[in-house]
């Protein structure tokens, strides 16, 4: 294939298929991307066609964490030029001429598009293709010398990057992460970036938490809850998205502490231990995506100040995407899993 694309048609039905030769408006560059990461959204689409209330109802392109070099520039002369390393900025915000939302807060804009989601229809095809037409605003350059494999964490360290954010100040403070996903591996990162005096993670299994140590955090099995709930941290974030974890990021907080939702819960009625809210006042703060940190992420990433020892734990040919999506899936097994779109000639 001179174009492969990985292209999730329902669930179970993973296909890397020919994409042609892209065909950009005005306003957008072409790439050529090098590296993509594969998202706990990805797999939901692939494992069960819909994440959350993103419903596939038409083929899509997968895929938003993703770097490259711009093989050919934005005809309306915006954007960085060919041969520009870059990291993409998924979103697209729009308003949907009803609800408010803070303007300075773009990630909240009720009708936004995010690459690679089926929330709306059509849907916002992704970035998993050899070569795709993105709008040259999405496009950020990568300093000289970073590697792209590294620029391709840019997406999900910003996550995690506005996640500690939203907790406020955490230098000299106690930081629990519960979850050590490739997520929760970064909040721990960017936690240390910010001057945390302990970092401490949980996770269920074994390898995310010898990551973790890799990364100077102390770690606890997720399963000891009487160890969990003696951190008193000041800072919490609950990374691992499940209800039990939200229980964990309650009581390991400390009275007065803050309690950051990061991990994406289920859609509805979720139980949570409020009682222990309301009497230690916890602050519970949630986090979505991100908004202006990109930069300062890609920044922090090239001078080796946010650490991402161990991170990634596979790069897989996109020719075995299917392969790649299955290790994603397995959290015993791996961390963050990399497509490599290097090797596809032509």
């Amino acid at each position: 294939m001179n174009n492969p694309g990985v292209v999730a048609h329902g669930a179970g039905d993973l296909r890397v298929e020919e994409m042609g030769t892209p065909r950009p408006a005005p306003d957008e560059a072409v790439v050529e991307i090098a590296y993509g990461g594969v998202c706990g959204s990805d797999l939901h689409y692939w494992r069960h066609g819909a994440a959350g209330a993103s419903i596939l109802r038409e083929p899509m392109v997968l895929g938003h964490e993703v770097s490259g070099v711009v093989v050919q520039s934005a005809a309306d002369g915006t954007g960085p030029a060919a041969g520009t390393a870059v990291a993409v900025h998924p979103l697209t915000a729009h308003g949907d001429g009803v609800t408010p939302y803070p303007h300075d807060r773009p990630n909240l804009a009720p009708a936004s598009t995010y690459l690679g989601s089926a929330l709306l229809l059509p849907h916002t095809q992704g970035a998993f293709a050899r070569r795709v037409a993105l709008p040259s605003r999405m496009l950020h350059r990568l300093p000289a010398g970073m590697p792209l494999e590294l620029g391709a964490l840019s997406e999900p360290a910003s996550v995690a990057w506005h996640g500690l954010a939203r907790a406020g100040e955490v230098r000299g403070r106690r930081v629990a992460i519960i979850g050590s996903g490739p997520i929760g591996l970064l909040a721990a990162a960017v936690a240390m970036h910010h001057g945390a005096s302990e970092v401490v993670t949980t996770d269920v299994h074994d390898r995310p938490r010898r990551i973790a140590e890799l990364l100077d955090a102390a770690t606890l099995d997720a399963a000891d809850a009487e160890a969990i709930a003696d951190l008193h941290a000041d800072v919490v974030v609950e990374s691992s998205g499940t209800v039990p974890g939200l229980g964990a990021a309650v009581s390991a907080a400390a009275r007065g502490g803050t309690v950051v939702l990061l991990g994406l819960q289920r859609n509805g009625v979720v139980d949570a231990p409020m009682a222990t809210v309301i009497t230690r006042e916890l602050a519970l703060i949630g986090s979505f995506r991100f908004a202006a940190e990109f930069d300062d992420v890609i920044a922090a990433l090239a001078d080796g100040s946010l650490r991402t020892d161990g991170i990634v734990s596979d790069v897989v040919p996109v020719a075995d995407a299917e392969q790649a999506f299955r290790l994603a899936g397995d959290a015993s097994a791996s961390s963050k899993v990399l497509l490599d779109f290097t090797a596809v000639s032509g």
